[in-house]
């Protein structure tokens, strides 16, 4: 079987350059339990702000192409494709480069988060038309994972928890050696740093996204809460250990950058997944929440000082939390082919 990794691809890192972010529309009702609407308005606005970097495109269903056009505005492209729900970290491909010029994607199986909503065959094929749309190669994956609970250092590294990879609602059938070795086949990689547990009540059984993510080869952001009450205290505690004990694919320890948790906040009872690390990163710019809580203010001023190169732009988040998720979650970076290496024939 040809792997992405047998044939020279790698998954590179977000901060490298796109040439496109990849959204989708929200538009199944029951996640935003009557808030679709101002869903709809959150999404538009990350639209347009991604939009002063790179190009966007945000896939809908046909129906709604002309109210999407019109809330988005004519810097962001649409794109009519059928799709069940919004998340598009998580539905669409994860796209690979080489050394050639050449853009490829993953698509990687897709079981609703382990079961959420029966009706998920049409987003179970999302990944795969959009790289048709392309005319890109697609490595099919035979692994249940969404693309929000991998990070990827672009260097050789992958990173994810146990909590959501190894969770029997995915790949029950795989050992944690074989989730690891099919993760190096897709994406490249070398190694794998395992985190344990997600975000408290989590709806996708603990991506990596809600609770870490790289910066850069060598450096990665932690969530943390100095609350020893707090329900995701010894959750954060021993990613925090682990990140600090591990190595990553060029054997360096990790520089842990840590990022204090917003206060917590419920929707119908249950704590809303409120994460400073679910952030975006484009050409020029970072897209990153903000949830009307006293800690914003510290984490854009800690995301500005790690991106001293990019714009940091800082979003109200809580109408796309509400469904589930976050900024990281709802958009896919679509890279830049790599410059071919030049070699002169003499």
């Amino acid at each position: 079987m040809t792997t992405p990794a047998l044939s020279g691809w790698r998954m590179p890192a977000e901060w490298e350059r796109h040439s496109r972010c990849w959204m989708a529309w929200p538009c199944r009702a029951g996640t935003w339990n009557g808030s679709l609407d101002a869903a709809r308005a959150a999404y538009a606005e990350v639209a347009r702000s991604i939009a002063v970097g790179e190009p966007v495109t945000m896939i809908c269903n046909p129906e709604d192409a002309v109210d999407t056009s019109l809330s988005c505005g004519a810097g962001v492209q649409v794109l009519p494709l059928e799709i069940g729900d919004s998340w598009l970290r998580d539905t669409g491909p994860s796209f690979l480069i080489d050394d050639y010029g050449g853009v490829a994607g993953v698509h990687w199986q897709f079981n609703a988060w382990g079961g959420r909503y029966p009706d998920w065959q049409t987003d179970a094929t999302v990944g795969r038309r959009i790289l048709s749309h392309l005319a890109l190669p697609c490595f099919e994956a035979p692994l249940v994972l969404e693309g929000g609970s991998i990070a990827v250092d672009g260097a050789g590294t992958v990173m994810a928890t146990e909590h959501c990879l190894l969770h029997p609602n995915r790949n029950p059938h795989l050992h944690r050696r074989e989730v690891e070795e099919l993760l190096k086949a897709y994406t490249g990689a070398n190694t794998v740093i395992w985190l344990g547990q997600g975000y408290q009540d989590d709806d996708t059984d603990g991506h990596v996204d809600e609770v870490a993510c790289f910066i850069r080869p060598g450096v990665v952001m932690a969530l943390t809460t100095p609350d020893h009450r707090d329900g995701n205290f010894a959750a954060l505690q021993d990613n925090l250990d682990r990140l600090k004990k591990a190595r990553d694919a060029a054997g360096r320890t990790l520089e842990v950058v840590t990022i204090r948790q917003p206060a917590r906040r419920e929707r119908n009872g249950v704590r809303m997944t409120l994460s400073y690390t679910n952030f975006y990163i484009g050409n020029g710019l970072v897209v990153m929440p903000g949830f009307e809580d006293s800690a914003d203010q510290e984490a854009y001023r800690t995301v500005r000082r790690l991106f001293p190169d990019r714009e940091v732009i800082q979003i109200p988040a809580l109408d796309i939390v509400a469904g589930g998720g976050g900024i990281h979650c709802i958009t896919q970076q679509q890279p830049a082919p790599a410059p071919i290496p030049y070699d002169p024939v003499i």
